[in-house]
């Protein structure tokens, strides 16, 4: 009986973690990213005796004191650890108090001396958002990653326990690798260190001296744009100094910072020139931002510009910044802006009142509040969408509340899209076909002016005469769509949004199927009802379909694909969360398309990824009908 009920603890114990060898720990530093280190360390079973933190700031406790607070765990705030190069008997007597048997280092700021290091039996570790030995963006490597390692008496030099890396993709930069990689698998990465250690199988891989840079504390005077350099050092420079300390220019007098670096593959558009101190060109104010050039010829853009006073603008508004009035507000928007301001308040809890003065970022807000603050307002707020850019935009509380009241309105907007429609009289109902191609946002006729007709297949009469777009009309179109896909909105946003924009086209499809199904049937010759059902109906089943995989999908490299296995009908098995069958694979199994039937959709998914080798089978199709949808 008691053999049975020793198995039985075993068997309820080991669902979770409590037979794994577990340690005392000491954790040092600060931040968000401590914070979340902390938590799951004591999730897997591991015992935090002291968290070694900064003092509050303004008034407001660092992320990882809270949690430690909330937690009963000791928490110690020392300013600092020595005077003079010695340690403070004070500062040592309190760490030797909490008996660590190894100190992990999430994100420490502070300088800790090795007599505190040294001191556990264990040691300490290091998390570093780097490669070691090479440390830095800048010098426009194509893999990033972190390193966790043993401290030693060098700056960053200790031995290697474990290393994970990811692809860099062209214009990421600092933050946008730490929120989607740098971060979340760091967090797991220190968690595995620590049982690694635990476990008596972590290993000290010593760095190697080939390949090491070094690279000093990142201030604002060093990270000036050195601009005698090829367009893409310049596009490095700026990425990986984005967002902090922010890669500057001197610009009328004053101080601007660049954020949002992309390389320019296409023309360089159309814009104002403006003046930068140190650059050989003036740079060129567009209605998408401002482009920059290199001493190589080649050119490079960027998006949103900061000035000496914090506020953030689009760098295609740099000539138009102060032209904006200020708009009463509504009973409703009032309502509005008071939960937004509840909103503020819980988060700078440090901040006694919120008023329209209140600057979020002095008021001690960092990056992940930032993040916060959008998910919040999406919450609270009827699912209204903003993007972290429009905190960076209005960081006064004021000034935020006018831009979200603008959102709201739909005034910081984009113009109308002006479209020229031939009008039909067919199926009881009038139906608007456009007849321009449409390249970066807009209808326009072709380059060169040339159209052709496109024939009614049941009676061969002519419907329209469409623009017959020429191979440079093909070039302007893939350039754009390269942009928009790599900097564009959607990139910007997160998943779950792209699914909810998705399904919203899949439901103004559904509302307006019988106008698309008669424009199918004019124009391809198909029987009304096989467009209305098949045609059109099988789109917006498409379209649903993959909206529904948007957040559950989470990683798809470059010349990789996600395979879906299929039962002997050929339709999807799929048993990931959300699956549903997908109408575009109700074609009989084994069954090829040639390359007549794919041609079209083929093309639009080449388009869409913008890459090389896309642009070259597009300019291989030679002259191409504008594709036209109302």
């Amino acid at each position: 009986m008691l053999w049975r009920g020793s198995q039985a603890l075993r068997h309820f114990s080991t669902g979770r973690v409590y037979f794994k060898n577990k340690l005392k720990l000491a954790l040092i530093g600060q931040s968000l990213f401590g914070q979340e280190v902390y938590s799951h360390l004591l999730k897997e079973g591991h015992r935090v005796v002291g968290v070694f933190t900064v003092p509050d700031k303004d008034g407001k406790a660092d992320p990882l004191a809270l949690a430690a607070e909330k937690d009963g765990t000791p928490v110690f705030k020392f300013p600092r650890w020595r005077v003079k190069g010695k340690t403070i008997k004070e500062v040592a007597e309190a760490y030797q108090s909490v008996g660590a048997e190894l100190n992990v280092l999430p994100f420490c700021t502070q300088f800790i001396p090795m007599d505190i290091i040294d001191s556990p039996e264990h040691g300490s570790i290091i998390y570093h958002p780097s490669l070691l030995p090479r440390q830095t963006l800048i010098m426009g490597d194509k893999k990033a990653g972190f390193s966790v390692f043993w401290a030693d008496d060098g700056l960053d030099t200790g031995p290697i326990l474990l290393q994970r890396s990811c692809d860099v993709k062209p214009n990421d930069t600092v933050d946008s690798l730490y929120n989607r990689f740098l971060f979340p698998e760091g967090i797991k990465a220190m968690v595995e260190a620590v049982q690694l250690i635990a476990d008596g199988k972590a290993p000290r891989t010593p760095q190697p001296e080939e390949g090491a840079t070094y690279e000093g504390i990142q201030k604002k005077e060093n990270a000036e744009i050195p601009w005698d350099q090829p367009a893409e050092v310049l596009h490095n420079w700026i990425r990986g100094h984005d967002k902090v300390p922010g890669a500057w220019a001197e610009i009328d007098g004053q101080m601007v910072t660049f954020y949002g670096s992309s390389l320019l593959t296409s023309s360089v558009p159309a814009g104002e020139p403006l003046d930068i101190r140190g650059a050989k060109k003036p740079g060129l104010v567009t209605k998408n931002g401002l482009v920059l050039f290199g001493n190589d010829g080649k050119a490079l853009m960027v998006r949103n510009l900061q000035f000496e006073d914090g506020k953030m603008i689009p760098a295609s508004q740099y000539f138009s910044s102060g032209e904006t009035s200020v708009v009463e507000l509504t009973a409703e928007e009032l309502k509005v802006a008071e939960t937004i301001k509840v909103i503020w308040a819980r988060i700078l809890s440090n901040v006694p009142v919120i008023e329209d003065s209140t600057d979020f970022f002095k008021s001690g807000a960092s990056s992940m509040d930032v993040a916060r603050l959008v998910e919040e307002i999406r919450q609270k707020c009827g699912g209204l969408q903003l993007q972290n850019e429009d905190v960076y935009m209005a960081r006064k509380f004021g000034d935020f509340i006018q831009k979200v009241v603008r959102r709201l309105r739909g005034e910081d907007q984009e113009a109308e899209l002006v479209v020229d429609y031939v009008s039909k009289e067919v199926n009881e109902m009038t139906v608007k076909m456009p007849y321009q191609c449409f390249i970066n946002g807009q209808f326009v006729d072709a380059e060169d002016g040339e159209t052709y007709a496109t024939i009614n297949p049941t009676d061969g009469t002519t419907l329209c005469r469409v623009s017959y777009a020429s191979l440079a009309d093909v070039d302007r179109a893939v350039a754009a769509a390269k942009d928009a896909f790599e900097n564009g909105e959607w990139g910007r946003m997160n998943a779950r949004d792209r699914g909810r924009l998705m399904y919203r086209l899949a439901d103004l499809m559904e509302e307006n199927q019988e106008e698309l199904a008669t424009i199918e049937a004019l124009d391809s010759g198909a029987v009304y009802t096989l467009a209305l059902k098949t045609h059109i109906g099988m789109s917006v089943q498409t379209f649903r379909y993959f909206a529904g995989w948007c957040d559950k999908i989470q990683c798809l490299r470059h010349h990789h694909s996600l395979e879906l296995p299929t039962n002997d009908a050929g339709l999807e098995e799929c048993s990931l969360p959300g699956s549903r069958q997908h109408p575009s694979t109700q074609a009989s199994a084994g069954h090829t398309l040639d390359s007549s039937e794919v041609c079209r959709a083929d093309g639009e998914s080449r388009l869409s990824e913008g890459g090389n080798q896309h642009h070259s089978w597009l300019r291989g199709c030679g002259r191409t009908a504008a594709l036209s949808a109302p």
